[in-house]
């Protein structure tokens, strides 16, 4: 891939955390006065009067109710565009996701709860691994687990059509300039987000991901995905294993912190790992909506050539050598948030 944050480079992956991410947000929407409320009215004609925490209670409980097949296109301010084919099955507390890639090079990624296999057919591999927080569509945590209207407002902006369905619009800002801001289009009548961009810090659009076209309550068998995920003969299977950890324990510590960040996971790979180099350590904070992952490993001086800061729609890439480490900071948001953590990451061994 090029790029140690493959979750990230993955369709579904890249800009989906953002989209399951908005679902956490605990402020209040106001009720804009004129033409734009109007779009808020419910279908007996009377206004829809929710709470920020009711409306992001919606989204994420349309991700674990609700059955669909749709048609996600991505695509960013650099031109890049990609595009996949979803399907989602649940029911009670399982679920069960395919996506599969249209554009690119061949992909198919399963999903049941926090296993995940990706089929790679031009390799012949299909690879295993576990993934606490998924980032396959939709990833969505509940509004409980965080407080982040400290570092966003939210306001609802109005009504438009996605694929066909009526959906409120949400713009979520930023109150500093340390993460981006995001626009949610929530499907009225089920509270499925079907649109998301991500937003700089002078409201131009990043990157963007949305449905064009969604079959809502399609008949999708949970029995049939699981089968098929299950099917790995005749595939080199590798197992990606990340070994719980802690930065302390590996010799890391965050001199000071970036406001709104909190270490919310760490891994360690061990040597036979992939894609990851052996060794590494991936420490992820997170503010709730936005999230870094800091991936630190034995410095090479073959391999680690480039020190710099890159962008590629809304992730950004920050890599620099820190003693004999060699540091590589991803995450959707501004570059200055990078460059505080790899300020602030310090070694204690």
């Amino acid at each position: 891939m090029g790029h140690p944050h493959t979750s990230k480079t993955m369709l579904a992956g890249r800009v989906l955390v953002a989209i399951g991410a908005v679902t956490v947000l605990g402020a209040a929407i106001a009720q804009p006065a004129g033409k734009t409320a109007q779009s808020g009215l419910q279908a007996q004609g009377r206004p829809a009067e929710r709470s920020i925490n009711e409306w992001l209670e919606r989204m994420h409980q349309a991700s674990g109710r609700r059955n669909y097949i749709g048609t996600l296109v991505v695509s960013s301010n650099t031109g890049a565009m990609s595009s996949a084919r979803v399907w989602h099955a649940c029911q009670g507390d399982q679920q069960v996701e395919r996506v599969e890639s249209l554009t690119g090079a061949p992909r198919s990624t399963f999903r049941h709860n926090e296993e995940v296999i990706t089929f790679l057919p031009e390799a012949g591999v299909a690879r295993t691994e576990r993934r606490e927080s998924p980032d396959l569509f939709p990833s969505l945590l509940k509004p409980s687990e965080t407080s982040i209207p400290e570092f966003y407002t939210a306001r609802r902006v109005g009504g438009d059509r996605v694929a066909g369905f009526e959906a409120d619009v949400v713009q979520l800002a930023p109150k500093d300039n340390l993460r981006f801001g995001y626009r949610i289009w929530s499907e009225r009548k089920t509270g499925l987000v079907v649109k998301l961009q991500t937003l700089d810090l002078d409201g131009s659009v990043l990157e963007q991901a949305a449905f064009s076209e969604l079959q809502l309550d399609a008949p999708v068998r949970m029995d049939k995905l699981s089968q098929m995920m299950a099917a790995t003969d005749g595939w080199r299977v590798e197992k990606t294993e990340a070994v719980k950890t802690s930065a302390a324990v590996e010799g890391w510590h965050m001199k000071g912190d970036v406001a709104g960040f909190k270490p919310v996971s760490c891994y360690k790979r061990p040597v036979a790992a992939v894609p990851l180099p052996q060794g590494s350590m991936q420490w992820i904070f997170s503010d709730g909506l936005a999230s870094v992952s800091l991936f630190v490993e034995a410095y090479d001086r073959q391999r680690h050539t480039h020190e710099g800061l890159f962008s590629s729609g809304a992730t950004q890439t920050l890599t620099r050598r820190i003693q004999d480490w060699w540091l590589t900071a991803v995450g959707e948001v501004p570059q200055q948030t990078l460059n505080a953590f790899a300020h602030n990451l310090e070694r204690r061994k």
